[in-house]
């Protein structure tokens, strides 16, 4: 699989899959699921609604319609919450999302720093955590897009990226 780094808004890109870093609850939030419940439209809320009527537990993943969005498909994935979850957990997220993705046949995706927003995950380990389980994982993807929304985030996941 191809990694790259980008600084986009997830919403903008025409992937096969966006990963969302979701909360427990499934309903919208701040931050990545904000932007995505709002820019995949209320078509987001009521799949996620449907399909996950009790939510995700941390570390799990699911997928749903996109939308509006560009994209085909939002896999959603519970990041830990720093200083309450694991590294563990974390990791956990992008080897739940890449089978997902497996299943739907998705050949490109997109990921968020998971938990690294208002989870408050230190954003170096959450890249490194991020590439490493990536580049450890099999899959069937050929293109994968770690979408960094800050100049901070950005330099952090090209740093992971070139083994620093």
């Amino acid at each position: 699989m191809e990694i790259e780094v980008v600084r986009a808004d997830i919403t903008t890109l025409a992937v096969d899959a966006v990963v969302n870093a979701a909360n427990r609850g499934m309903r919208g939030g701040g931050g990545v699921d904000g932007a995505i419940h709002a820019a995949g439209g209320p078509a987001v809320l009521a799949d996620c609604i449907r399909r996950f009527p009790d939510g995700l537990e941390t570390g799990q993943a699911g997928w749903t319609t996109a939308g509006d969005l560009p994209a085909r498909w939002v896999i959603h994935v519970v990041g830990p919450i720093h200083g309450r979850g694991d590294r563990s957990q974390l990791e956990s997220c992008y080897r739940n999302a890449l089978a997902v993705a497996d299943e739907l046949g998705v050949t490109s995706i997109a990921f968020p720093l998971v938990s690294a927003g208002a989870y408050g995950w230190p954003v170096g380990d959450a890249a490194l955590a991020a590439v490493d389980t990536l580049r450890a994982t099999p899959t069937a993807i050929h293109s994968c897009l770690l979408v960094g929304f800050s100049g901070a985030a950005v330099a952090a996941l090209r740093s992971a990226l070139a083994g620093r």
